[in-house]
């Protein structure tokens, strides 16, 4: 790595739970195009701590990124931190000063006394426009540390909220930052989405022919998938690929890190299909995350959580014979809840799930997590699977609305 980079993120209410801290994510997909990846992040609350961790900072890096406190309230104190540790002085800057004058003025707020502190900075700093806030950004080069024989990383101190960090972050840092650098990265990312394989039976398929391709690997497993993730050069990147579909290519349905709900999204859209849904066990969950997508408006048409017997009769048309016959988990009853998502909605597909969550309620026959899943479609036979998700009851619903997802993608695709 030509520039070794940390992440330094300021603010005790990161610590405290009350706000998410977003950055790292953000930071790490907009540095790996420049060739530069994060070897440390570091959270502090705000005061002495900032200093503290600073001084730990600077042998280790040639670049830091410093997120919040460069607001008017007393805990916001990085700008200072910062001058006190490299002997700079901090001075008025009335390009700054007039532009806060600006933002205020439309907004009809008053000014206080305090906000004119963010119209400080070093001489020494470039100042790096927010356009979204009235604190800005600084960026301060390498200079010698006092007291040390060292010189500072390169520094960007960055306003803490995401609104006003992502565009400064884009428009003013990167040019910067890619200034910096040699050459073009050498090194790409592959990250290939599995469905239906587990973390350790993909590592047994594939690791130990990618680790001898020279490659950097890695696995993110969440509930029914995982992602293995291939960093090296494009020639490695594309053996990698080549091995991965070769040795799982059925369970691989993406390349580019998309959701299975932005998937199948797509493929609806691609074609011009829509889909219903007709959820008992997972309680609205299916519909969640295929609307969480945008443009899925064009394609979803309607949902149902029918929890209750008689709302699956009573919305749905399913028949209380089936019920009472087969229970509310059955194939039966997940057909006809599919069938009857389907011709009530007008959709192209459909599909519907019944199911044990637990921690109660199964049966020899019928244990805790099982789930029968149904798919409908026009012009076409009700299909119905069923699944036993051993585990607890979240991560059940987890599973089963990424399976129910898949179905349908397989399904759009088989319909082709």
């Amino acid at each position: 790595m030509s520039l070794p980079l940390e992440v330094l993120n300021t603010g005790t209410e990161l610590l405290l739970g009350a706000v998410l801290n977003t950055h790292l994510r953000f930071f790490a997909e907009a540095l790996f195009p420049l060739g530069l990846r994060i070897q440390r992040q570091l959270t502090v609350p705000d005061g002495p701590a900032i200093a503290d961790n600073l001084r730990d900072c600077f042998p280790r890096c040639r670049v830091l990124l410093i997120t919040g406190g460069l607001g008017p309230t007393t805990d916001d104190i990085t700008r200072e931190a910062v001058a006190e540790l490299l002997g700079l002085r901090l001075v008025h800057d009335e390009t700054i000063m007039e532009a806060i004058r600006a933002r205020f003025a439309r907004r009809n707020l008053p000014l206080s006394a305090r906000v004119e502190l963010q119209a400080l900075r070093p001489p020494e700093a470039t100042v790096l426009t927010n356009e979204h806030g009235t604190a800005p950004g600084l960026y301060l080069p390498p200079l010698p540390v006092p007291g040390s024989q060292i010189l500072s990383p390169h520094l960007f101190l960055l306003p803490g909220p995401p609104r006003e960090l992502k565009p400064m972050f884009e428009q003013s840092v990167i040019p910067i930052l890619r200034s910096l650098l040699p050459s073009d990265p050498v090194c790409e990312k592959l990250t290939l989405k599995v469905l239906g394989l587990g973390e350790s039976m993909v590592e047994e398929k594939v690791g130990a022919d990618l680790l001898a391709l020279g490659v950097e690997l890695g696995y993110c497993a969440r509930p029914g998938e995982v992602d293995v993730r291939v960093i090296g050069t494009p020639a490695q990147i594309q053996q990698a690929e080549e091995l991965i579909r070769s040795r799982i290519g059925a369970h691989v349905v993406c390349a580019d890190e998309r959701s299975i709900e932005k998937i199948l999204v797509d493929l609806l859209t691609e074609r011009s299909l829509t889909l219903a849904t007709a959820e008992s066990c997972t309680g609205g969950s299916i519909a969640h995350h295929i609307t969480n997508v945008p443009g899925s408006s064009a394609v979803f048409r309607c949902g149902w959580v029918t929890y209750a017997n008689d709302a699956k009769t009573r919305d749905l048309g399913v028949p209380e014979e089936l019920l009472q016959k087969h229970g509310a988990v059955s194939e039966p009853v997940a057909t006809a809840m599919a069938s009857g998502a389907l011709a009530r909605s007008g959709a192209d597909f459909a599909a519907a799930t019944t199911g044990i969550a637990g921690p109660g309620g199964g049966s020899p026959e019928k244990p805790v997590g099982t789930i029968f899943i149904a798919l409908a479609r026009k012009d076409g036979p009700v299909r119905c699977h069923r699944f036993q998700f051993r585990t607890e009851r979240e991560s059940f619903k987890a599973l089963a609305t990424q399976t129910t997802l898949n179905l349908l993608r397989e399904a759009i695709l088989a319909s082709d």
